[in-house]
């Protein structure tokens, strides 16, 4: 029998692709990138064509050994790396390594990890994509000349330790740019002027907000035009003047891409980008499932598209049919077609609704479940009816204003039997009401507002803004918002994105001698360009040439002319006890440390934890933020060891209103929640 050998590039995906494999077969994994530009110098030779030097990475030379001695042995070499642009060009990497034809088909793709779809990728192999490969080494390379351009421009700039980079400086513009539109932000005064009304028969009370005055939407600008609506509101009746009912129709949303999974896991979990990345890769993998073995429980994780696989819509047909009728079927097949998609590749989806997130839980921890549901529920109510709500529509008329109110009942569920999705409250209900019928105004209420400025990016809010300006792509998102937080150039304040100082610093000298670089358009216009290349209609060597030409001229010039900056670090509240300063906070290899600014005379140095102004509810301490292993945001007390309380919620400013201890806040928006962590305090607010 022949010999077959399968390379993938993760140990995890390797035993469950095992699995699936008839006897003959080995497979093995690269463990990622195993050759790639070396990490001391630019490995780019400009003048000729901008080849690149490609190296063993470090400590990758015996597994490169032992799959050379595996690839010997074996008849046939396949290589299955992840079906995206970076897998292809490992893929080609691999294929240069063993010495592989590349006129051969020695390449298959697995967008899940099913028995199905491991054989038919067998059945399907291809050659090498060299356009795809060409687009990635062009990604790769002109990161590397700007990455290691700037960087040493800015440590002599600015300070050391700093990097630029062609998608990070841009991500950190955007977000300097929120914050400077909120500092310029000038509010404006409005008010809100509202009835509470009823029928003159009935109890139901409803509210009625302000609209228009002489048939003219109007705007209330100041006290004194609240004090005369709400003049001739007292002095006129009140009727209803007209009544409009209609039918709305709720679609469901499509099933997840790359850049909606990491917004909804942020928004509905609480999860950080890198986080919602680490466990879709999990589930795409393999999770040994009980009774099942190991198995893939999710399609690729890194996609643009929202198209479902013919047998999965089917599946999905036959579940619904089965456990909600054939009244909760989806009567339309839901698909956008989306620029630049690759045709392969599919939505994030379960790789089989029959393992339902009720089968599924046991078998996972606790966050893995979480995000297979979200991804399971969104791909069922995908495939389901729309809901529908009867939408009555209300003109109250008061003299010569128009007062309008709606309410909403529901007519039928639909794909909101799915999910999260919650009934309507009682006060979208309305009672009947009947065109000319009187109304009993019960209270006028008067409310001073003021326009607010655009709010600060979460990372949320990032990703979707990313995503439609184009800037990067979504298997970039999560390590270039790692990236901008470890240099320090934001901040995480509340959950939201605040530029530091120094990144403030270091855009203001990046749009004044860089602008192309991060200029939002010429990105996004940079990665159009890769993508003509990946579908062999662009010269990769001609996208560099054009995009260098320019950056060296701007390089020069800025190292001529740019001053030097200094950034003092900033300062702490702690006295050094070897000298008496004032310690300052200072950034090294394993995160911020407290050091004293007489360096080099006096050398002292402490850890640095930040303060949350939350006191431990076991001893009193002072509860600071602190980092798990994983890069977790956690909150403990300083008097650790003597005190191992630790809470992974947020410490809130309010106080337990039952026994004054500090309040944490879960959750997020309606879903926030606040309670008592003391014991045996168990006050805790409803949302």
């Amino acid at each position: 029998m022949a010999k077959t050998l399968v390379i993938v590039e993760s140990p995890a995906k390797a035993k469950t692709i095992k699995k699936y494999l008839p006897k003959g077969y080995e497979v093995e994994a690269t463990m990622g990138h195993v050759i790639d530009l070396p990490k001391s110098r630019i490995g780019i030779d400009i003048e000729n064509n901008f080849t690149p030097e490609y190296i063993k990475i470090r400590g990758k030379a015996q597994l490169l050994k032992s799959l050379k001695k595996a690839a010997s042995k074996a008849d046939f070499v396949y290589l299955a790396t992840d079906p995206d642009r970076e897998g292809e060009a490992i893929s080609w990497h691999m294929a240069n390594f063993l010495e592989i034809d590349l006129n051969t088909k020695c390449r298959i793709e697995f967008h899940e990890i099913t028995k199905k779809a491991v054989n038919a990728a067998i059945d399907n192999k291809r050659n090498i994509d060299i356009d795809l490969v060409n687009s990635q080494q062009a990604r790769r390379i002109l990161d590397r000349l700007v990455g290691y351009s700037l960087s040493p421009f800015l440590w002599k700039k600015v300070k050391k330790g700093l990097s630029g980079g062609r998608v990070q400086s841009v991500v950190t513009r955007i977000i300097v740019d929120r914050e400077e539109e909120i500092a310029a932000f000038i509010p404006e005064e409005y008010w809100n002027l509202d009835l509470l009304l009823k029928k003159m028969n009935d109890d139901k009370q409803f509210i009625s907000k302000f609209y228009s005055e002489d048939k003219k939407k109007k705007t209330i600008l100041n006290a004194e035009e609240a004090c005369r609506l709400e003049k001739i509101v007292s002095e006129n009746p009140i009727v209803v003047d007209k009544v409009k009912k209609r039918i709305r129709n709720q679609k469901p949303q499509l099933p997840f891409t790359t850049s909606t999974l990491q917004q909804e896991a942020y928004k509905v979990l609480g999860f950080t980008t890198q986080r919602t990345m680490r466990l879709a890769q999990q589930l795409f993998e393999g999770v040994n499932i009980e009774g099942s073995g190991l198995t893939g429980l999710i399609t690729y994780l890194r996609t643009d598209s929202t198209r479902i696989a013919d047998e999965a819509v089917q599946e999905c047909k036959v579940y619904i049919e089965d456990h909600f009728g054939d009244e909760y079927l989806g009567k339309e097949k839901k698909v956008v077609k989306k620029k630049n998609v690759q045709g392969g590749h599919e939505a994030i989806r379960p790789s089989t609704v029959v393992i339902t997130p009720a089968i599924a839980q046991g078998s996972l921890e606790k966050d893995q479940y979480r995000l297979y549901k979200l991804i399971w529920d969104r791909l069922l109510s995908s495939q389901m009816s729309d809901a529908q709500y009867f939408v009555t529509d209300v003109d109250v008329a008061c003299g010569n204003l128009i007062f309008k109110t709606k309410g909403e009942i529901q007519k039928f569920d639909g794909f909101t039997r799915i999910g999260k999705n919650a009934s309507l409250s009682d006060d979208s209900i309305l009672p009947e009401l009947v065109e000319g019928e009187p109304l009993e105004r019960i209270k006028t209420s008067t409310e001073q507002k003021y326009t607010k400025p655009p709010a600060r990016y979460t990372e949320a809010s990032l990703v979707k803004i990313l995503e439609e300006k184009g800037i990067g792509r979504p298997s970039t998102y999560a390590p270039t918002i790692a990236t901008i937080k470890n240099r320090d150039y934001v901040e995480v304040v509340e959950k939201h994105f605040k530029p530091t100082e120094l990144g403030v610093t270091v855009t203001a000298l990046m749009k004044e001698y860089f602008s192309d670089v991060v200029n939002v358009t010429f990105t996004a216009e940079m990665e159009d360009k890769l993508d003509v290349v990946a579908e062999g209609e662009l010269d990769w060597v001609e996208v560099l040439k054009n995009f260098y030409t320019g950056f060296e001229k701007s390089l020069t010039n800025a190292q001529e002319n740019a001053e030097a900056i200094t950034i003092p670090d900033p300062e702490s509240d702690v006295d050094c006890e070897l000298c008496g300063r004032r310690m300052v906070i200072k950034k090294g290899k394993f995160g911020r440390f407290l050091a004293c600014p007489g360096f080099p005379e006096c050398k002292n140095t402490k850890p640095y934890f930040e303060k949350t102004g939350g006191l431990c509810p076991r001893c009193g301490g002072e509860i600071v933020k602190r980092m798990s292993k994983t890069g977790r945001t956690f909150y403990s007390c300083s008097n650790y060891p003597e005190c191992d309380y630790m809470n992974w919620d947020l410490p809130v400013p309010d106080l337990c209103p039952q026994c004054g201890s500090t309040l944490f806040q879960k959750g997020l928006g309606k879903r926030k929640i606040l309670y008592c962590d003391k014991q045996d305090c168990e006050y805790k607010t409803s949302n």
